[in-house]
C-alpha cells in the first residue's frame, strides 16, 4: 500500500497537520511507503516524501509521477474553488483512490453549509470521492445532503494522542510564567473567527480578582498588527503576551503547564488543541459550538461575562490533573483511517 496525502504539513502546527503526521507516522511504523504533497506557502527542504511545490503545475506533476495507489486530500476553513478543483483532479486519476477528510466543524452551520445540495459544484466534486471522512456527525450530515452516499462516509474523530516533552518552555515564555499567576493560555491563528479581542478585554476584571493573572496568546495570522495594537492601547499591556508561532512540543508544553486553557471562536469545530489540553488535565474553557468533548466549562459566543464566570469558577476549583476516558485519545482513529485504505484496496 503506497499512500499520498495533501494538505498543510508543519510547521506551523494545527488539527489538520496533527492528523495529517499521525496518518503518515502510523505508516511508516507499518513500513509502508508513505509521501506528501504541502499545500500551504511554507517551505521546507524535501526530504522524506515530503514535496514543497511552488506552483498548480507542481502539485499536478507529483500527482501525476509519484507511485502511490491512494490519495488522501485534507481540507478545512472553507470550500474554496482552488481546493474543488484539485480535488477533483484528484478524483480523476486512472488507477488509484481519492480519499477527503473535511477538518472544518464549523461549516455544516455557516451560510455557506446550509446551501449544501446535489445539485451544486460541490456535491458533484465530493460525490467523485470514493471515501469521505467527516470529523463529526454534523459534517457527515453535511455530505449526505451534497448527495454523498453513507456507504461511502465514516466518521473519525480528530487525532491528538500526544504528551509533553520534556526540557523548558522558550526563554520568553518561561519569563511570562515566572511572572505570572495564573496564567491563561490560547493556541491558535490569529483571526477574526478566534475573537482574540475577548480574552485581552476579561484579563482586566480577572486582574482585579487575580492582579498576577497573564494571557497568552500563541499563533500567527491576519490580524497579528491590529491584536498589538489592541493590546498596547491596554493599561495592563504589559500582562499579555503575544508569542507568535512556537515549536510544536514548546506548545505542548505551554498548555500543559498553564493554569486555564481557552477557545474562543466565532466559527469553529473540534478544536485539536482542546483535546490535547484535556489530555494534560488542563482546565478549558470554550466557545460553545455543541460539539465540545466532554470536560469543557462551556460560554456563549462573545459572552465576556460567561467567560469571566468560567475563568473565575476554573481558577477556585484550581488545576484538576485527572483526565476523563473521553479525552485521552488513542491511536483508534488513525488505525480507522488505515483500516478505511484497506477497504478501497479489496
Amino acid at each position: 500500500m503506497r499512500v499520498l496525502q495533501l494538505g498543510p504539513f508543519p510547521p506551523p502546527h494545527g488539527g489538520i497537520q496533527t492528523n495529517l503526521v499521525s496518518i503518515r507516522e502510523f505508516l511508516k511504523d507499518q513500513g509502508l511507503p508513505t509521501f506528501v504533497i504541502n499545500l500551504t506557502r511554507h517551505r521546507k527542504v524535501e526530504e522524506d516524501g515530503v514535496f514543497y511545490p511552488k506552483s498548480v503545475l507542481g502539485v499536478i506533476w507529483l500527482l501525476c509521477t509519484l507511485p502511490y495507489e491512494i490519495i488522501h486530500l485534507h481540507i478545512g476553513g472553507n470550500i474554496q474553488p482552488r481546493l474543488l478543483g484539485l480535488g477533483l483532479f484528484c478524483c480523476l486519476m486512472p488507477g488509484r483512490k481519492a480519499v477527503l477528510t473535511f477538518h472544518s466543524g464549523g461549516y455544516p452551520s455557516s451560510p455557506e453549509g446550509q446551501t449544501a445540495s446535489p445539485r451544486t459544484v460541490r456535491g458533484f466534486v465530493f460525490r467523485r470521492f470514493d471515501r469521505i471522512i467527516a470529523v463529526n456527525q454534523a459534517i457527515a450530515d453535511m455530505f449526505l445532503r451534497f448527495g454523498v452516499k453513507s456507504e461511502r462516509l465514516r466518521v473519525i474523530v480528530p487525532h491528538s494522542a500526544i504528551t509533553p516533552s520534556e526540557g523548558e518552555l522558550p526563554p520568553t515564555l518561561r519569563s511570562f510564567y515566572a511572572e505570572h499567576a495564573p496564567v491563561l493560555l490560547t493556541v491558535g491563528l490569529l483571526e477574526p473567527e478566534y475573537d482574540l479581542a475577548l480574552q485581552m478585554d476579561v484579563l482586566e476584571s480577572i486582574r482585579q480578582k487575580f492582579p498576577k493573572a497573564g494571557l497568552v496568546i500563541i499563533g500567527s495570522g491576519s490580524l497579528e498588527y491590529q491584536l498589538r495594537e489592541q493590546r498596547d492601547a491596554k493599561p495592563y499591556a504589559e500582562h499579555i503576551l503575544l508569542a507568535g508561532d512556537v515549536p510544536h512540543q514548546a506548545t505542548l508544553l505551554a498548555i500543559n503547564e498553564c493554569d486555564v486553557f481557552l477557545r474562543t471562536t466565532l466559527y469553529d469545530g473540534d478544536s485539536v488543541s482542546v483535546r490535547e489540553a484535556l489530555q494534560f488535565g488542563t482546565p478549558v474553557i470554550a466557545t460553545d459550538n455543541g460539539m465540545r468533548p466532554p470536560g469543557v466549562t462551556l460560554f456563549g459566543v462573545s459572552d465576556i461575562a460567561g467567560l469571566e464566570r468560567g475563568i473565575e469558577q476554573r481558577l477556585v476549583e484550581g488545576r484538576r490533573n485527572s483526565r476523563s476516558a473521553e479525552s485521552v485519545a488513542t491511536d483508534e482513529n488513525i488505525r480507522a483511517v488505515f483500516d478505511l485504505y484497506g477497504e478501497l484496496r479489496k
